[in-house]
């Protein structure tokens, strides 16, 4: 376990398993789902202890502090104590059911029903 003073963004996701590859935290941060102190990070970003991460991945918003810079995978022990979550709680199944589905074969959603999809996912 390496302390330094900075580390890249995909290579921290990675090290503290908040995704289980490496490319997948790479093709996060390209996509825009990775923001560092509010805002879009690059693969290669550097971040510092004290820097917020926030990581869009599997559906959930994933919101983190770093207290540690790793640069290599750790076991989860480790893992859990480089960082300090603040996510909020994943959804329970009754809410995630409550998401609007649509029948097989419906087709497109027309422009309401995506305005009421929205509003039901909290958009």
């Amino acid at each position: 376990m390496a302390d330094h003073a900075s580390a890249r963004v995909d290579a921290w996701i990675w090290s503290v398993r908040l995704t289980k590859t490496r490319s997948i935290a790479a093709t996060a941060c390209r996509a825009g789902h990775v923001k560092v102190n509010g805002e879009r990070a690059k693969p290669a970003q550097p971040v510092r202890v004290g820097d917020e991460i926030r990581l869009f991945h599997a559906g959930r918003e994933r919101i983190v502090v770093v207290q540690q810079a790793l640069t290599k995978r750790v076991g989860a022990p480790a893992a859990a104590e480089a960082y300090l979550d603040k996510s909020p709680p994943p959804p329970t199944p009754v809410e995630a059911a409550a998401v609007g589905l649509r029948d097989r074969g419906a087709g497109r959603p027309t422009k309401r029903e995506r305005r009421e999809l929205n509003h039901l996912r909290g958009r």
